[in-house]
């Protein structure tokens, strides 16, 4: 097994799940990202990029401004799919925003591969 391999079966099956529902939001839309976010709760948001003439968000500013307008208190886990080699600082700072220090930001490829937690 390579490292990823080995990372992506370490993970836990729900932060798995968080990276899947991500990688299907961006492949179903044709976006460069997919993300989703799962609050205090255990409820899971998926969003992908917005990019409209007058508004412009990431997938994962839009899965957290999704949680917040749903009601969420904190955010548990953060998952991003795509080329860029790593999050935004705006998405980082989005997710601790809502989620503090202890909520991971996983990064993962377009195939769902995960590559590191921020």
């Amino acid at each position: 097994m390579t490292d990823q391999t080995e990372q992506t079966a370490a993970l836990d099956p729900e932060d798995k799940k968080i990276i899947t529902l991500a990688r299907s939001a961006r492949a179903r839309n044709g976006v460069a990202e997919g993300a989703a976010v799962r609050d205090e709760t255990g409820r899971t948001y998926v969003a992908c990029t917005v990019a409209l003439p007058s508004l412009k968000l990431t997938a994962l500013q839009t899965a957290v401004a999704m949680a917040v307008a749903s009601g969420a208190k904190g955010l548990e886990a953060a998952a991003v799919v795509t080329e860029a080699e790593a999050p935004a600082e705006g998405d980082l700072a989005a997710v601790r925003d809502l989620g503090g220090p202890s909520a991971p930001v996983l990064l993962a490829g377009p195939d769902g591969t995960f590559r590191q937690a921020f």
